[in-house]
């Protein structure tokens, strides 16, 4: 309990001298994404929502709303992991990757199993992507 509680300490310290700039960097992040074909980009933010979307005119060409949809829909969805993997690199140094995946994912039980764990202390290695 006393390692866990010394290593609270120091990640505790380590984002408050790094944090800010940690925060404005992720903050930051915008991911554009292709589409497969090329006519469809989607432009997201470091939460995963859509900043821009743009639509090759071409696509009108073969007018198929549901492949339409499914491409913007398949696009936009893979710059949100792009941009959520971006966010996972840059808290790396701060935060175990597998930790902060769970509660990027909201995943309480996991999150709560990781706190039981490193309390008792297992599993106390960094995570890895």
């Amino acid at each position: 309990m006393q390692a866990y509680a010394d290593e609270l300490r120091r990640t505790f310290m380590r984002l408050q001298d790094e944090g800010d700039d940690l925060r404005r960097e992720a903050q930051a992040v915008q991911v554009t994404e292709k589409s497969q074909d090329g006519l469809v980009a989607a432009t997201v933010g470091a939460r995963g929502e859509l900043i821009r979307l743009d639509i090759d005119p071409r696509i009108y060409r073969h007018p198929d709303a549901r492949k339409l949809a499914d491409v913007i829909t398949g696009t936009v969805q893979s710059a949100t992991e792009k941009a959520r993997q971006r966010i996972l690199e840059i808290f790396e140094p701060l935060i175990p990757t597998e930790q902060l995946r769970a509660h990027l994912d909201g995943d309480v039980e996991t999150v709560m199993n990781q706190l039981a764990d490193r309390m008792a202390g297992r599993n106390t290695s960094r995570g890895t992507t």
